[in-house]
């Protein structure tokens, strides 16, 4: 099944056996499960591709066994990535990860509460031209520009929040949260707004100011 990436620069994906992208993530299999699990969101998809069959039951949710299903999919592509990392810190990085996921795997929330794909899909994607030469994912640690397709995206939360999108895909559709800082994405914030007490207070405030 081609990723977002392939699709995007209309490429066929790398050999098994060779290609620059190296520890680059494969989730198709997370994809084809959260497909099955979670068919219709409010935009139409769960994820990008085909449209899935719908389950007879509007409402219907899936089950903790499915839900630790999928966790357990994003964490076993961290844990596989952490065995063959460059570093310590990349190691220990995707460890925490790991770790992060256990109580996902353990006890699964009643829902998914990851972002949506059209959230994924409006992330903004970074100019190759204007990604360093040593620049690299967090999550593979791939060089960037090793990769002559290189899609490359940056979380709203801070400006030097990047990654890969294969890579970062199923963590957002999984958790929503960034892998860096936590923060929570895709949330709206509530602008506070004065209850009627506050307001009269205030209007009785300025005749006497």
């Amino acid at each position: 099944m081609a990723t977002q990436y392939e699709i995007e620069h209309n490429i066929k994906a790398p050999s098994a056996s060779g290609g620059p992208r190296r520890r680059q993530v494969d989730m198709s299999t997370f994809d084809a499960h959260l497909r099955q699990i979670v068919p219709e969101t409010s935009s139409g998809s769960a994820v990008s591709g085909p449209p899935a069959e719908q389950h007879n039951n509007p409402h219907a949710v899936a089950n903790p066994v499915d839900l630790a299903a999928l966790y357990r999919l994003v964490q076993d592509q961290m844990g596989t990535l952490a065995t063959t990392a460059p570093t310590q810190a990349n190691s220990d990085f995707l460890r925490q990860l790991v770790e992060i996921l256990d109580e996902d795997v353990a006890h699964p929330p009643s829902r998914i509460t990851g972002v949506s794909q059209d959230f994924v899909d409006g992330l903004d994607r970074v100019a190759r031209k204007t990604l360093k030469d040593d620049a690299t994912c967090p999550i593979c640690a791939e060089r960037y520009l090793d990769d002559p397709y290189c899609l490359v995206v940056e979380l709203p939360c801070h400006h030097s929040h990047r990654f890969d999108l294969d890579c970062v895909g199923p963590w957002l559709r999984s958790k929503g949260t960034c892998p860096l800082c936590r923060k929570e994405l895709d949330k709206k914030e509530v602008v506070p707004t004065k209850d009627e007490d506050e307001e009269e207070e205030d209007d009785m405030d300025g005749l006497y100011a």
